[in-house]
């Protein structure tokens, strides 16, 4: 590999260092979905981080795509977007299936979408070349997040919201007026898990069928789609 002069674009805090906070929004037709839920959790990362904060930025005139995903980017100098047709193919029917994987979250940073994202970017990775739809994120000896999605589980017959991963605008939308704890779930405690899912912008609310939990341990889960489902949460397909 041949050295090259770093390019003035990639001397930059965000670029060198993650120092950047982003959120990607669902649009349908054109209209970004929860556009102000968005950027609020955007606000709370800048703080955190020391940049610009983007309260009172109205969304831009976007192409009028069926399903889209429109991501901004928000550095020490700029707040970027960028949009995107959103077509992730058909419909799991029968769910999916998600790794433990065995990469941990930043203690400090799970609860933000910072551009130090590399930990999630290896976790899909792992996820992927097992065959698996998604991979999971622990915080010590705890579940933590999803590498694109937030997990919801039923445990005790309670649905429960892991503690120590970011705060999901599409989880949280999805669970209004439902009965829900937030806590700490012990990875041991996966093992009595019944039911499972995984929310984000890119997938809606999707059940997941199967945990692989370690070298030949892979619970099967019951398949629960919710029951309803509208922009925010269905699966995006024509």
């Amino acid at each position: 590999m041949e050295l090259s002069p770093l390019p003035p674009q990639l001397n930059t805090p965000a670029a060198l260092h993650g120092a950047s906070a982003f959120t990607t929004i669902r649009t349908c037709r054109g209209q970004p979905l929860l556009w102000a839920e968005h950027l609020g959790r955007l606000g709370g990362t800048a703080a955190l981080l020391g940049l610009p904060d983007p309260a009172g930025t109205q969304p831009p005139a976007l192409e009028a795509l069926p399903w889209g995903l429109l991501r901004l980017t928000l550095t020490a100098e700029e707040l970027y977007w960028s949009h995107a047709p959103l077509s992730p193919g058909p419909k799991p029917v029968g769910g999916v299936d998600v790794l433990l994987t065995g990469w941990e979250v930043h203690p400090q940073l799970a609860a933000h979408k910072t551009g130090n994202y590399l930990p999630y970017r290896l976790a899909g990775a792992e996820a992927q070349a097992a065959g698996a739809f998604e991979g999971w994120l622990r915080l010590g000896d705890t579940l933590a997040d999803g590498s694109r999605t937030a997990p919801v589980l039923r445990l005790g017959g309670e649905l429960i919201v892991p503690a120590g991963g970011l705060p999901s605008i599409t989880r949280s939308y999805w669970l209004r007026g439902q009965a829900f704890s937030k806590r700490p779930v012990g990875l041991a405690e996966l093992r009595r898990v019944t039911h499972a899912w995984i929310c984000g912008s890119g997938v809606g609310v999707i059940p997941v069928r199967g945990l692989w939990l370690g070298p030949g341990e892979q619970r099967r889960l019951e398949v629960q789609w919710p029951q309803e489902a509208d922009a925010v949460t269905r699966w995006p397909e024509s």
